[in-house]
């Protein structure tokens, strides 16, 4: 795969200074189109041999073009902080904006790379490491980003040379480090391993681009041209077409081929709790919940409580007694509205993953990434085509979480549409209620069927065994809130008793 950029290409300085400032105004021209379209992101992936001038790739880019509006991340070994999270979070936590360019110095290839050639993990788990790759970048090109793959490359000889030429000059000494020529001494296994991870993910909407890192002057203008060619033709088809998103609001959701099991439907609406039961079960669980989380063995873990639910349903009352167990300074509750601009410049699933808690810490959502497929598919906030590939990235998110060790309990808080009239009755007529009434509430009412077809769907599509959903009968909310706390300590006392993924 690698020989195409093993040819030795040449460009004499003389031609580079020829062709070099036209070239640099032309990405600057590019990149304030797309500053001013802002129709879309750039994600440029800078990876390849040592020595093959990706760091020096990354400051021409920003000398060539307006720096202001690129954002330069270099990674190495993840932080303290960032072993707390799924590996994944810290490249979601850099992905620029709409209209803004991100250079990504190392990123998600390095690690699965490193470690095969390093003979770290089984070959099934690099196999899956790569599927996951593919699934990503096929996320990040749906919602629109223009993901630029850059790959530089050196012989083994080219690379002795250039390691050594780099060593010897006092001023770049300091770029060669052990670890540069602790790797040179496995480059064939790399190049092995390299190439298999390149074959495999170099796609339609993600191909990688070769560069041939032996000569400055060709390595600069390819890569440049890359970038320009690939900005360019990006930016024409935007502007031949309609604004992105047009007519997304008057699409029609689509029915899935094969109708959901009913399970709203399947509820028991007429359990019920006595006051006195409710009072002693309410103390037995919340004790048991608060000895959980002070558990030792919960330090290795994170909980994420997801809790969806009709309009009144009494989401916040259950949020309230769980925090009621829990110690301040451990919980945060996430209360999700309509995303801000900021966000909405984003791939959907950013800000959630912006609010995962550390280690030993639990996340409460009142709402969650769920509004995809319930609220955006009923009111036509997205295109069906969008909702309808939410379901994979939703069950790829929670399994990136149940695999670093998070704990997933997502409820779904149930009542029927009688009870809910009459609680929206009760919040008219009560002064300090009246806020929780809202005319959003009084039209989501008249969508219940719409939105009872939205919610088998979801559970049937995106209930694993990592993750299941409890659905809550919560016509009575005392016996609501006690099997939120009940499920909730049985899901985290299992959990801790099993050692977590390494």
């Amino acid at each position: 795969m690698f020989e195409v950029a093993e040819t030795g290409h040449r460009v004499s300085a003389e031609e580079y200074a020829a062709r070099e400032p036209r070239l640099r105004e032309n990405l600057l021209a590019a990149q304030y189109r797309l500053l001013n379209h802002a129709g879309f992101p750039v994600v440029i992936l800078v990876a390849g041999v040592d020595g093959a001038g990706k760091g020096e790739t990354v400051n021409l880019f920003n000398e060539w073009m307006d720096p202001r509006h690129i954002s330069t991340h270099g990674f190495g070994a993840p932080t303290q902080d960032e072993r707390q999270h799924p590996p994944m979070r810290r490249f979601w936590s850099v992905l620029p904006p709409r209209g803004r360019i991100g250079m990504l110095f190392g990123s998600w290839y390095t690690a699965p790379i490193v470690e095969r050639v390093q003979g770290l993990g089984s070959v099934a788990a690099f196999r899956q490491q790569i599927e996951d790759i593919r699934r990503f970048e096929h996320m990040l090109a749906t919602e629109g980003v223009l993901l630029l793959k850059l790959w530089f490359h050196l012989s083994k000889r080219d690379q002795r040379r250039r390691l050594n030429d780099l060593e010897r000059d006092p001023m770049t000494r300091w770029r060669v480090s052990e670890n540069d020529w602790t790797n040179f001494q496995s480059y064939d296994r790399f190049r092995r391993v390299s190439a298999a991870t390149l074959e495999a993910t170099s796609t339609p909407q993600a191909p990688w681009h070769l560069i041939d890192g032996s000569d400055p002057h060709h390595r600069s203008l390819t890569a440049g041209q890359l970038l320009l060619d690939a900005l360019g033709q990006r930016l024409d088809e935007a502007t031949r077409k309609r604004p992105a998103r047009a007519g997304a609001k008057a699409a029609v959701a689509q029915a899935l081929p094969v109708a959901s099991p009913d399970v709203l439907g399947a509820l028991d609406y007429s359990a019920r709790l006595d006051r006195a039961t409710y009072e002693e079960q309410l103390e037995l669980w919340q004790g048991r919940l608060n000895r959980l989380v002070r558990d030792p063995r919960f330090g290795e873990r994170a909980l994420v409580v997801v809790f969806e639910g009709q309009d009144a349903a009494g989401k916040g009352g259950v949020v309230r007694r769980l925090t009621g167990a829990l110690d301040a300074r451990q919980y945060e509750v996430i209360p999700v509205a309509a995303p801000s601009d900021e966000e909405r410049a984003q791939p959907w699933l950013w800000r959630f993953w912006r609010k995962l808690p550390h280690k030993g810490h639990v996340a409460i959502f009142d709402r969650s990434w769920y509004g995809r497929v319930l609220v955006e598919r009923v009111e036509k906030f997205c295109a069906p085509a969008d909702w309808e590939r939410a379901y994979g990235e939703i069950n790829d998110f929670e399994e990136q979480l149940a695999a670093n060790g998070t704990v997933v309990v997502k409820f779904f808080l149930a009542i029927t549409k009688a009870e809910q009239l009459k609680r929206f009755r009760e919040r008219e007529s009560v002064s300090f209620q009246n806020f929780k009434l809202t005319p959003d509430d009084w039209r989501n009412r008249r969508q219940w069927r719409a939105y009872e077809s939205a919610i088998n769907d979801m559970v049937a599509r995106t209930s694993s065994a990592e993750a299941p959903w409890t659905l809550v009968s919560a016509n009575d909310v005392e016996h609501a809130r006690i099997v939120v706390l009940r499920t909730l300590c049985e899901r985290l006392q299992a959990a801790i008793r099993r050692p977590p993924r390494r």
